[in-house]
């Protein structure tokens, strides 16, 4: 950024988030820019989703798919090649953006197109950046932020920076090449994070020798449910929620590398509610995710929790340190186990009866003890890296963010696009 210059005059506005633009810029509202699409019928249309991620895609293309083959697609809204569609619910998170294809998306979006001689996809990174998501963040409604619905009427009120075109163009070139090369840095560190993820697999594994062929004769071959005293999942039934209180309701979401994680979206119960469902732990209790996402662990140091249905809890036998199984729990074998047991196409569940069953080769105590001294020392250098990988992630994401907001909103200037 620093290779890039302010503008040479600046002009003052009454802005919620900027003081000045470029002079020669405007500040219109959003009813001179765009108006709302709103075409139906096209059901033979290929079906198009709005993410905050990757905004505009094809539905072929998420992860978890949804059959849409039976719904009634008579009130879908049409999107053409240069739209913008935002999410009503979403928008305020990112969920919007250019779209490159041509189909149709659920009524719950609502579709932009210019009414005005524009580069769309100027638009495309100024709506995505965390100035304009608050901004539209004020004039969406609802009680709770799950809630909040920004409504085009609402939208067309809000105002929007608009450079010359040329001026669009530049910044939409500059930016495209800068995006690119960070998208192409993230995705190299990701890749080494795999890398580093399956040596340290591999290295666990080799250390816990569960692999059945390099298990020392005086290890124990069983199956988990030989070397634990009780095993179950969490509630099925909703407790009963509190405003605020010291105790919380956690799900496989919460387990984190060992710990148990309080996020701001953790539901709050009463201490009476915690003392119903404390009793089936124990300082020797692990947890496990098995819905949902698979392979989440912590470890129970008595904090003040109820466990939902979406997490098994392991209290282990004293022949078995809940350090050791930490381990065991994250190595091939292990894994390869679960991935043949698990049931469910787009919500995995690992069922009670095969975590009973996972195959674990036992040491004495003391050799576990042993154990899991060298693991710890050995992940430490690989911990590190991984670490350091994700910092660079981040700051990567955070560099991309403050460059496209200080464009976007005229504090730096990209180099003209030359001259045909």
């Amino acid at each position: 950024m620093s290779k890039l210059k302010p503008y040479e005059k600046y002009q003052p506005v009454q802005y919620d988030y900027v003081t000045e633009i470029p002079e020669g810029w405007q500040l219109l509202p959003n009813i001179a820019v765009f108006s709302e699409r709103i075409e139906r019928g096209f059901v033979d249309e290929e079906l198009l989703s709005v993410t905050i991620g990757r905004g505009v895609i094809r539905q072929t293309d998420v992860d978890i798919k949804k059959d849409s083959s039976n719904e009634d697609k008579s009130k879908y809204k049409l999107i053409k090649v240069g739209d913008i569609a935002y999410n009503r619910m979403r928008m305020w998170q990112g969920a919007l953006g250019y779209s490159d294809y041509r189909g149709i998306t659920s009524p719950a979006y609502v579709i932009l197109k210019p009414k005005m001689e524009i580069n769309q996809r100027f638009f495309h990174y100024m709506f995505r950046t965390g100035f304009y998501t608050n901004y539209s963040k004020r004039f969406s409604y609802g009680i709770v932020d799950d809630q909040l619905s920004l409504r085009y009427v609402d939208f067309k009120r809000m105002y929007s920076i608009l450079p010359p075109l040329e001026i669009q163009n530049a910044i939409v070139e500059y930016l495209d090449r800068k995006t690119k090369k960070t998208k192409e840095f993230i995705k190299k560190k990701e890749r080494l994070i795999e890398l580093l993820e399956e040596e340290k697999r591999t290295f666990i594994s080799l250390s816990v020798k569960n692999d059945g062929t390099n298990t020392p004769k005086h290890w124990k071959l069983s199956k988990l449910k030989f070397a634990i005293t009780k095993l179950g999942d969490g509630l099925h039934s909703t407790p009963e929620y509190v405003d605020d209180s010291d105790f919380y309701f956690i799900n496989g979401n919460n387990l984190i590398d060992g710990k148990i994680t309080i996020t701001e979206s953790t539901r709050c119960i009463s201490e009476s509610e915690h003392k119903k469902h404390k009793k089936a732990l124990s300082e020797r209790t692990v947890f496990y995710s098995i819905n949902g996402t698979i392979g989440n662990i912590a470890f129970y140091n008595n904090e003040k929790v109820a466990l939902g249905k979406s997490a098994a809890y392991i209290n282990c036998a004293k022949t078995l340190m809940p350090e050791f199984l930490f381990f065991v729990l994250q190595s091939k074998i292990v894994i390869d186990f679960y991935g043949q047991e698990v049931t469910g196409t787009t919500i995995f569940n690992l069922g009670l009866q095969s975590l009973k069953n996972t195959p674990i080769s036992i040491p004495p105590i003391n050799e576990q003890k042993n154990v899991v001294n060298e693991i710890k020392f050995g992940l430490k250098k690989l911990d590190s890296a991984i670490s350091k990988a994700n910092l660079e992630i981040e700051k990567a994401k955070e560099y991309q963010e403050s460059l496209i907001t200080q464009i976007e909103m005229g504090q730096l200037k990209v180099p003209a696009l030359p001259q045909v």
